[in-house]
């Protein structure tokens, strides 16, 4: 029988969501890659326990995470039941669907069908009756957001999720799911886009739409599917993902002027006594805009070194300026 570390909530730090009564960890647990049928049951166990024990709450999945597709949601329905069921209050729960997850034209990108449908799915996977949060994965270009951000509406509005959010949308489809949502009556507690050093984009416009509508942002790949740990300074090492799980992260990913940023990075870092991820990580935090970052780990420890991040000390401005010439 699990039963938690009593001292959990003592060294996490939270922040506010946006404008809204939700606090999410700094970090959160991304059950993305090492959920499904790729890693053993007990390791999985050890993570999700690893992760509550310090103070994480937040555990993020959708409809197609697996593999194979919805694997980490099964997966996590037998976690429920052997570990979490006395702790559900406790925790933070978000699905997503958006992506292509059953065959048929039923199966895939926003409309109202897809959404609930898929829920409920989730639902029955999870083995819960609701989830606290709940995203519209990516926008679809065919749908009316009029529809797609009603299916939403219409999902808090039955008790099948507390709250709802997007991922992967521009800045404009930003604004406009916002106003619609906040139309409805049910606002937009958060967007979930990719970010990190590499990856930037959410600087052109989206940061500041998510600031002045006061909505949650929480980065996925802040360490951009493990280039920023550092791990290919010197090569594809043979227990990498980029080895043994090659659907996301490609060797083409390492391009020359990549690796030049990164070693540059690294530099940084070791002027600091910090790790390159740790670096990456509190960068990524650096701006209350962001919410929380989402970390995908394949072993418990890992959860540990990277809880490192909430007690380095903060980036100075000269550091922060020497980022951005590297970055740039």
């Amino acid at each position: 029988m699990y039963i938690p570390d009593e001292k959990r909530y003592q060294a996490m730090q939270y922040r506010r969501c946006g404008n809204s009564g939700v606090l999410l960890p700094l970090l959160s647990l991304g059950l993305w890659h090492n959920f499904g049928e790729l890693t053993p049951f007990p390791v999985q166990q050890a993570i999700l326990r690893t992760a509550f024990d310090h103070g994480i709450t937040h555990f993020d999945l959708a409809n197609n995470y697996g593999p194979p597709y919805g694997a980490a949601e099964s997966n996590f329905g037998r976690h429920m039941d052997t570990d979490w069921r006395p702790h559900r209050d406790e925790l933070f729960l978000s699905t997503k669907a958006g992506y292509d997850m059953w065959e048929g034209p039923y199966g895939n990108w926003g409309s109202r069908k897809y959404l609930i449908s898929s829920l409920d799915q989730s639902l029955r996977r999870m083995h819960v009756d609701y989830v606290d949060l709940f995203y519209h994965h990516r926008p679809d270009p065919e749908t009316p957001i009029e529809e797609t951000m009603g299916a939403l509406d219409q999902i808090v509005r039955s008790g099948k999720a507390l709250y709802v959010g997007i991922s992967n949308y521009s800045p404009e489809q930003t604004r406009a799911a916002v106003a619609e949502l906040k139309r409805l009556g049910t606002p937009c507690l958060i967007h979930q886009p990719r970010y990190s050093m590499l990856d930037r984009r959410i600087e052109n416009g989206l940061t500041e739409v998510l600031r002045k509508e006061r909505v949650g942002c929480i980065a996925f790949q802040p360490l951009c599917g493990g280039l920023l740990t550092g791990k290919y300074l010197n090569g594809i090492p043979e227990d990498s993902r980029m080895k043994t799980d090659g659907r996301f992260l490609k060797p083409g990913s390492l391009t020359e002027d990549t690796m030049r940023k990164i070693r540059a990075l690294k530099e940084i870092a070791d002027r600091r006594g910090q790790k390159l991820h740790h670096l990456a990580l509190q960068w990524v935090l650096r701006d209350s805009v962001v919410t929380s970052a989402l970390i995908g780990v394949s072993r418990p420890e890992q959860i540990t070194d990277n809880l490192a991040v909430l007690n380095a000390p903060p980036l100075s401005e000269e550091e922060l300026a020497a980022i951005d010439r590297i970055l740039s």
